[in-house]
Order: structure tokens, then C-alpha cells, then sequence
């Protein structure tokens, strides 16, 4: 097992088409041994979407992980003073999301999980999920691509003739991804 008594938050924001594929990455970080501690923003944690019931994953997610969801910024602080967290994954990691991480902004379970996490310098790993990362948020990408601690699942442009704009991390990368990074490196190639 690959990651044999790692213990991995994986905090999950609002990109709600790709829940489906998150939940076989969870599984895929069980099934390598990680101990995994589900995270998720409120609008993760509360919409009913087209995707599904918010109720529904929340369900799939306990029951993979055996882990309640730490679904609010009191119960997402403590991951920093007791440093229970070897890693921080946020998958998937939405333009909205992006932005607060890159501009300080905690106000989410998700964006203090990784405030919590940073401060014992300990890594975080960015699974991208917006339509606007080569637009409106292609500065906060930048700066989050030259911030310590922080490495990124290799991604693409999502749909170049139709959705020009829009990133998408390769999902299936996450495993590798967090093995690196665990040792200080870039998983590469970055793009894809």
C-alpha cells in the first residue's frame, strides 16, 4: 500500500459535476492505506444539485472514509495546533476556492483546513476544478503555483473549443501527486 498510515484530509468544494470521480479517489486513497479525514465547504456539505443530494454524498463519503465531515471553520481549526494531518488535499479545488486561497480569505471549512494545515509547514495538494482558471483566475492560479507547501494534481483545459477557459485536474494523479509531495516535489508534468 502506497500510502500505508498517511493520514490525508481531502476537503471537497463545489465543483459538484465532478463528485462521481472524487469518490473513486477516495476510495483509491482508502484501498492505499491512508487514514482519510473528509473536509468539505459548506456549499459542498449543503446543495442539492443536479449531481446529486447533498445528503446522499455526504453518506458515500462517511461510509468510504468511516469518518464524520468536518463541515464547519470551528471543527476545521483544530487541524492546525494538533497537526493530526500528514497532507491536505482539496479535490476538487474550484475557482471560488482558488481565489480565497490565494487572497487569505477564511471562510469556509475548506479554506481554514488549509490555513490550519500551512501553518506547520506541512504539504497541501490542489486538485483544480473552474471554468475560469485561464481567465478571471489565472493570477490567483499564479500565485498559488509559486506559494511553499503547495503542489498541484497535473491539469488541462477541460473542453478547449467549447469551454476555453476552464481547467481540470487529472483526477487519477492524485495518488502520485500526493507521493511526491510528501517528499517536497512537483509531480511532472505539470500540464497535461
Amino acid at each position: 500500500m502506497l500510502l500505508n498510515g498517511i493520514k490525508v484530509g481531502i476537503a471537497i468544494t463545489g465543483s459538484f459535476c465532478t463528485f462521481e470521480t472524487i469518490l473513486v479517489e477516495i476510495e483509491r486513497l482508502v484501498n492505499e492505506g491512508a487514514d482519510v479525514y473528509p473536509i468539505m465547504s459548506y456549499n459542498a456539505n449543503d446543495f442539492d444539485t443536479r449531481f446529486g443530494l447533498a445528503e446522499e454524498w455526504k453518506e458515500k463519503i462517511i461510509k468510504v472514509t468511516g469518518k464524520e465531515i468536518i463541515a464547519t471553520i470551528q471543527d476545521a481549526e483544530p487541524i492546525g495546533p494538533k497537526g493530526y494531518l500528514d497532507i491536505l488535499v482539496i479535490a476538487p479545488c474550484t475557482g471560488n476556492t482558488i481565489a480565497k486561497l490565494a487572497n487569505a480569505i477564511t471562510d469556509t471549512p475548506v479554506s481554514m483546513a488549509w490555513k490550519a494545515h500551512l501553518r506547520n509547514n506541512k504539504p497541501v495538494v490542489v486538485a483544480i476544478s473552474t471554468n475560469d482558471g485561464l481567465s478571471g483566475n489565472a493570477k490567483n492560479l499564479g500565485i498559488l503555483l509559486d506559494k511553499k507547501n503547495v503542489y498541484f494534481v497535473p491539469f488541462g483545459q477541460d473542453d478547449p473549443s467549447k469551454k476555453a477557459n476552464s481547467l481540470i485536474a487529472h483526477y487519477d494523479k492524485i495518488v502520485p501527486t500526493i507521493i511526491e509531495a510528501l517528499q517536497g516535489k512537483q509531480i511532472q508534468p505539470l500540464l497535461v
